[in-house]
């Protein structure tokens, strides 16, 4: 018996599975264009908050990391040059050369003036008031103070945009499930193709708000441990300053440097 060839077409043709082709158009719509298209009032908030936080972190990692090498590159030179310096004054002559942002220079500038102006008001109550290690002491810690406080410039940025920036984007997933299932109620429609859309865009934003989050971690996790280093030689090279302003000798192994001994 011949059997029909349209039956044996039909048969070597492939099943066709029910909400195929909807569930391919379900997933085109999960694209970036298509959150951006959807966005209502707080969608906008909280991707233009996202964006702004992702910025101001990018800009003090960048600048954080400029103004570190800086610091770390030069901090050894200055440091060795003024202690080798044999004269005082052509040691605050070089110190003053350094550019603004360098802070040792600054640290030893403030000491040395310190000095100077006690040495200028001797007999005066100044001079009464305060002796001459306390005077130069209290100008060394707020000089220290102050350039501790510039290399934290950004950090606090930083930590928030990392602590807050993934539940900033939860929100915005939130809020997109929100409207998912608002969709389905009124439509009456829980398939694929209705639901896929919007529950994708929404979580587009936690993924968004986990990007701005983690360079942003990381990067306050590295410069706190850069920023430390930097701490500890201000407080050792302070302490020296302390020593050669207010003693006439640099206490390092019982040797005095060629600038205390002139």
């Amino acid at each position: 018996m011949q059997q029909d060839p349209s039956q044996t077409t039909a048969a070597a043709q492939p099943a066709v599975v029910p909400g195929s082709g909807g569930n391919a158009a379900a997933m085109s719509q999960m694209g970036f264009s298509d959150l951006i298209h959807n966005f209502d009032v707080l969608g906008w908030i909280v991707f233009v908050t996202l964006v702004v936080m992702s910025i101001g972190s990018i800009y003090f990692i960048v600048a954080n990391f400029l103004r570190n090498s800086m610091i770390r590159a030069r901090m050894e030179k200055v440091i060795g040059t003024f202690w080798d310096t044999p004269s005082a004054q052509d040691a605050v002559r070089f110190l003053e050369d350094q550019p603004r942002s360098e802070p040792f220079s600054k640290i030893a500038l403030d000491a040395a003036q310190a000095a100077a102006h006690h040495q200028r008001n001797e007999g005066s109550r100044l001079v009464e008031a305060l002796n001459r290690s306390e005077f130069i002491d209290r100008a060394l810690r707020q000089a220290v103070a102050r350039e501790s406080l510039r290399l934290e410039g950004g950090m606090t940025l930083l930590a928030t945009v990392g602590s807050s920036a993934p539940f900033v984007g939860l929100l915005g997933t939130v809020w997109g499930i929100y409207h998912a299932l608002i969709k389905i109620a009124a439509s009456g429609n829980a398939s694929m193709e209705a639901v896929a859309g919007p529950v994708g865009e929404a979580l587009i934003m936690t993924a968004f708000g986990l990007f701005v989050a983690i360079p942003a971690v990381l990067g306050y996790n590295f410069y706190v441990r850069q920023n430390r280093v930097i701490y500890a030689r201000f407080d050792e090279f302070a302490h020296d300053l302390h020593d050669f302003f207010a003693t006439g000798s640099r206490v390092e192994a019982g040797v005095a440097p060629a600038a205390a001994r002139k």
